[in-house]
């Protein structure tokens, strides 16, 4: 791995603010993000990564690759809850296995925001239709997590309505807003978007700091939680990502030949859902323990990628 490239990542302000939010809990700070502009800010960079990537395709010309890419970000979606399901079982429970499994297999969209954060830092492009593989990939990972519940689950009684969860998945917020963020840009002129442009684009990175602080406030508090799990779960949420990841930097060039979005592919396969996912078991299945599952994907997972797990995704495409 290129160490300079390592190096930039670890000293990017969104990653340094996000560690003085884990920092700010362990010295016991009162700092804090008030939770309505918290979820204000969360909204933003959905609706500007939704937006910019709905402009994106407009001018994309439209091939065969989009098709494929979704095809192939949907198949990665199915694939990686289906494989970690039986991993897990051995040591957790049938439900908790599920969702992580679940949650693994979904994406983080803020793992995604940052990484198109990084490929800006690095001058690589990817394209706008790699917002829409994003949004398609949240929901079969969770259809695939409750089907393996429901036909592992002892307790038949508490089967969970597939039609649902289904249903949740799909209007499910952040899902329902990055979609309509990319329609709308799709059919917005380039005069129009050019008229929201400051908003969508200028304050984008800063945004992006001030919510990677509170992910780290977030995180700093779940820690404690977590390390009571055991080692297993520990490993787990730092092995399984990274292999996924690079597996998908490899395989991805089968799809696309650009950089940019098969690093972005490496990415979505390598985050772990700690909004959509967390709110669809809640439902779903209510005996699997959050405590367990978003510890693993907010504070481990989330700051391994946007650490180590960029550079060494790059790293992996540019060798291959």
């Amino acid at each position: 791995m290129n160490l300079d490239l390592l190096l930039d990542n670890l000293t990017s302000p969104a990653l340094l603010f996000f560690i003085l939010g884990v920092l700010a809990v362990q010295l016991k700070s009162d700092l804090e993000i008030p939770p309505t502009s918290s979820k204000f800010i969360s909204l933003y960079l959905l609706f500007s990564i939704g937006f910019k990537g709905g402009q994106e395709l407009a001018h994309s010309v439209y091939s065969i690759e989009i098709v494929w890419a979704v095809l192939f970000g949907m198949l990665i979606s199915c694939g990686i809850p289906f494989y970690t399901f039986f991993l897990l079982k051995r040591k957790l429970s049938v439900e908790n296995a599920g969702a992580v499994a679940a949650a693994y297999g979904s994406v983080s969209a803020v793992t995604f925001v940052t990484a198109v954060s990084f490929l800006e830092f690095q001058q690589l492009s990817f394209s706008g239709h790699m917002v829409a593989v994003m949004a398609f990939m949240e929901a079969p990972a969770i259809i695939v997590g409750v089907i393996l519940i429901s036909l592992f689950c002892e307790r038949k009684e508490h089967s969970p309505n597939i039609r649902n969860i289904v249903h949740h998945s799909f209007t499910n917020g952040s899902v329902l807003l990055i979609l309509g963020s990319l329609a709308i840009g799709l059919m917005a002129s380039e005069k129009q978007a050019q008229g929201i442009e400051p908003f969508t684009t200028d304050l984008f990175k800063g945004f992006l700091a001030i919510f990677l602080l509170d992910m780290g406030i977030v995180s700093g508090r779940k820690l404690g939680d977590f390390f009571k799990s055991g080692w297993f779960t520990s490993i787990f949420a730092v092995v399984v990502p990274l292999m996924n990841g690079c597996a998908i930097a490899l395989l991805s060039g089968l799809v696309t030949p650009e950089p940019g979005n098969r690093l972005m592919f490496a990415v979505l396969a390598a985050s772990a859902s700690y909004i959509a996912v967390p709110a669809a078991m809640k439902i779903a299945v209510p005996q699997a323990n959050p405590g367990i599952f978003l510890p693993m994907a907010l504070a481990v997972t989330f700051p391994f990628n946007i650490t180590f797990g960029l550079p060494i995704y790059l790293s992996v495409i540019g060798a291959f």
